[in-house]
């Protein structure tokens, strides 16, 4: 029987468990310009325990951020400010995909350079407001990216791929999930064209499918992941019509050949097991266990052939050697909220390990 504990190889790379790092925002990218911190360095190589670590939402383009203090991957500064990161997880024997996240019309002017507004498959505001650092605001109506704003999107996404690679990076996750770009342009309520790129599923799966296929083919598909949250309506998604839409898309990616799928599961697990009979490379799977944290009950969907790999978010971030602990059936330290987003060290890299 399979374990989360065996090795397993992804994309030609052997990985020591099937225990995966979820990213997770985490909002202490206060390098100048959106660079990553040695303190992030120190976060990162805290969990090379991982069988994969995936980073936190990486923006491909300045247009792409949504947060504040989040990182990106389109400046120089930035490549090389990430290999700081890089060069740790892999000294401690990680391996660690960066996760490309641009975050469409779920932003805010105020976070942008000036002169940029954030952009979407329609003119379509979501409900709901975005914390900035003047506070909460309202979502804006974004601009609607024309055919020429979507071709130099995907060449972001594809740059940015390149650029993680070049910072160190093993591979990179592309974030099709959360109401995100990817998930805007899958979701009708979202995407209200009636071009190519829109209407019927075919045209509002063709973002992911294209961004998909320029990532691969700037960094080789063994190096890529794409990540999926199937009718999850965080940020104002309504998908109608999910399984189609779903059933599509892995199938369209097929013949590119990622090395793997990141569900993000919702209460319909037998869409989960559908997609993962039908996707050819390895599935990787964050269960859906709300209002609770993904726990160590989730290693049986291993055991039990749901998943080739399961993603821990909180569980995670409050446990450095998180693999060790679900070994040892825990004990497992508590994740304290108030300090997911933005702050210093605490609640970041002073969570104490088995051995201390």
């Amino acid at each position: 029987m399979t374990t989360a504990f065996d090795p397993i190889v992804l994309g030609g790379r052997s990985l020591t468990s099937r225990v995966a790092m979820a990213p997770m925002t985490r909002s202490r990218a206060f390098g100048p310009g959106g660079e990553p911190t040695e303190l992030m360095a120190q976060y990162y190589a805290q969990r090379a325990g991982a069988g994969l670590i995936v980073t936190e939402g990486i923006q491909p383009s300045a247009v792409g951020q949504g947060y504040p203090n989040t990182p990106g991957l389109h400046t120089p500064g930035q490549v090389r400010a990430w290999r700081t990161v890089t060069d740790a997880v892999h000294r401690e024997g990680g391996v660690i995909f960066a996760q490309l996240m641009h975050t469409g019309r779920i932003g805010h002017p105020s976070l942008l350079p000036d002169g940029l507004v954030p952009v979407g498959p329609s003119a379509v505001a979501a409900k709901g407001q975005v914390f900035t650092h003047e506070g909460p605001k309202d979502f804006v109506t974004p601009e609607e990216l024309d055919e020429a704003g979507i071709r130099r999107t995907i060449a972001d996404f594809a740059a940015a791929a390149r650029n993680a690679v070049e910072a160190g990076f093993d591979g990179v996750e592309i974030h099709g999930a959360n109401g995100y770009l990817i998930h805007q342009f899958l979701a009708p309520n979202a995407n209200r064209r009636t071009d190519g790129w829109g209407g019927d599923t075919a045209g509002r799966i063709r973002f992911a499918v294209e961004v998909v296929r320029a990532v691969a083919d700037a960094v080789g598909p063994e190096r890529v992941g794409l990540r999926i949250s199937p009718a999850n309506p965080y940020n104002d998604i309504a998908e109608d019509d999910h399984r189609a839409t779903y059933r599509a898309l892995v199938a369209a990616l097929a013949p590119i050949g990622p090395a793997y799928l990141h569900v993000l599961e919702g209460p319909d697990r037998e869409l989960t097991r559908e997609l993962r009979e039908r996707f050819p490379g390895t599935f990787v799977l964050n269960p859906f266990t709300h209002p609770a944290p993904t726990g160590p009950d989730a290693l049986a969907l291993v055991e039990d052939g749901t998943a080739d790999m399961i993603a821990f978010g909180a569980l995670f971030l409050a446990n450095p050697d998180l693999p060790a602990r679900l070994a040892a059936g825990g004990p497992f330290n508590t994740p304290d909220a108030t300090t997911f987003y933005g702050g210093d060290h605490r609640g970041y890299t002073d969570y104490p390990t088995l051995d201390a």
